[in-house]
This record gives structure tokens, sequence and C-alpha cells, in this order.
């Protein structure tokens, strides 16, 4: 799919649903317009709960965020263009990314698809772009969710917090958390799935998914055959409910996502049905069920 090209993006006046930037530039426009400047060692949190590394190219919304998610527990990390986004990255390994789409030098598309050749860390696009088309692209690139700006920074913490509790800290390494095997490796037809490394090999071979993506065949193939409604799915692996249409198609990029990684034939599925007008189910009515793999 073509990424959508745009020459500019919402003002810093509207990033916020809840006037979130005017409350923290009490000094009026002058506040507004200052640079976010690095956190000193005081200013983080002694013990955070996760490192953040947010990207946005507008000061305003950086300082608002930088402020919120420090006050909520978070080590958080401030790039201002796509280039600098990578090269702290690299530097500081963060837990997780928020990252605006329109950026100068390296633009959030391009900064997701050079991250997710490297990396499985979770990835929260924000933009001033809200069209279906744009949130597929994004998503298309492996990025966790997407927030349309304006926003709420509350909504944002609450979606950090659910993708965090979802995989646990550490997150940014590409290796799978070392936890001890158990009965959790399951056999899905040719496809060994190892549910404490999270983990998915054939043959031998394993195959890269995401922590979202792994998350989404855990929850399907938990009760094989039953199906579960796209607004579960949301539910259960992004924590928000579906308030419009827009926001069932995160639930359809990411099954046509593990599609692609697992099935033999992504036009002719075999191992997830879609089943029209509610959602998914794992393997063929009454064809097959996880075993354990011996």
């Amino acid at each position: 799919m073509p990424i959508p090209s745009v020459a500019s993006s919402a003002s810093s006046a509207s990033a916020f649903t809840d006037g979130a930037d005017e409350q923290e530039s009490s000094g009026g426009a002058s506040a507004a317009q200052q640079p976010a400047s690095p956190p000193t060692a005081d200013q983080q949190p002694s013990q955070p709960i996760a490192t953040l590394l947010v990207v946005d190219d507008e000061a305003a919304v950086r300082r608002v965020l930088l402020m919120r998610l420090q006050l909520a527990g978070y080590r958080v990390l401030c790039a201002e263009d796509g280039e600098e986004a990578l090269a702290l990255f690299h530097k500081e390994q963060p837990d997780l990314v928020v990252l605006d789409v329109m950026l100068p030098k390296l633009d959030g598309f391009a900064v997701c698809r050079r991250l997710r050749a490297e990396s499985c860390v979770p990835i929260i696009f924000l933009s001033a772009l809200d069209a279906i088309a744009e949130r597929v692209a994004g998503l298309d690139l492996g990025a966790d969710d997407y927030l349309p700006k304006p926003f709420s920074p509350k909504e944002l913490e609450a979606r950090i917090s659910t993708i965090l509790r979802r995989m646990g800290r550490g997150a940014a390494t590409s290796e799978p958390r070392e936890l001890p095997t158990g009965t959790g490796v399951l056999r899905v037809g040719d496809l060994v799935v190892d549910t404490n490394r999270r983990q998915v090999t054939r043959e031998g071979q394993r195959i890269a998914l995401t922590y979202t993506e792994f998350s989404l065949l855990e929850l399907l193939f938990r009760e094989p055959g039953r199906v579960v409604p796209r607004a579960e799915i949301l539910e259960q692996l992004w924590g928000y409910p579906p308030r419009r249409a827009a926001d069932l198609r995160v639930v359809d990029v990411y099954v046509a996502r593990l599609r692609g990684k697992l099935e033999p034939d992504p036009r002719n599925p075999e191992l997830i049905l879609t089943v029209r007008g509610t959602g998914y189910a794992s393997q063929r009515m009454g064809e097959g069920t996880l075993a354990a793999a011996g």
C-alpha cells in the first residue's frame, strides 16, 4: 500500500482533546513555543515503570507528554525528528515508542519500517491523519496502535499501560523473554507455538511475530473453534472498546498480518477464519484442536 504524503499537520493547539497543551503552557503562547528540555536525572522517576521514547516535531506536544508521562512513573526520552529518534532508540533501547507520523528528515512511517526490521518494540502512532487508509498504512508497517490527533493524554497513558502490561518490560529487544518452558508448547498444524517464550516455529525455523501479533494468536487459539468477536479482540489486546467502525480496522489489519506470516495461502486461510459480521475463529469448526507438542 502506498504511503500517503501530507504537507502539513494539525497545529499544536489542537493536538489534545482536553486542552492539556493550554494547561501545561500557563505562561501563554511563548511557553508553548519553548523546546522540550531534556529531563534531568532528578526529574525522572527513581524507579521508572518503563522507558518511553516520544517522537514529535511539535515542542508543545513533547512538553505535555514529557510532563504527563513522567508523572505517571515513566522515564521519558524525546526526539523531534526521525533521525534523532533512531539514534536515541539505538542508544537507549526504550520499552515503547510513541511516534508522530509527520516528522522532518525521516517521517514516522519510515522510522517504523526501520525499527520493525530489527526490533519488536511496541509502537503507537500519533497523527492528524485519521482516514482509514492512513491507519491501515501505519498498522501494516507493524505499529501496535494508532491514536489520531487531537487526543487525550489520559487515553494515550491508558493505551501505553495496556501494551506494557500485556507484554512486560524489556520489550525493545527482538529476542523472546527467557522464561522456563513447560506445558505451554502447543502444535497448530505444522506450527509449534511456545507460549512461554512467545515464539512460533515451522520445521525448526522461527517465524518473527511482534508481541501484539503473538497475543492475537494466543487469544484466537485459546479456545479452538470459538468465534471471537472483533470488539472482544480490540478490548482484550488494545484495552479499549470500539467507539466507531474505524477502530475495528486495527483488528482486521492484525489478522491479515498474522495470516500473511502463518498461512501457506493467506487468501484461502485454514488457521484463522473470518466469521462474517462477527469476528474470527481459529481452525475450521470441528477440524482439529491445539495439542501439546511432544
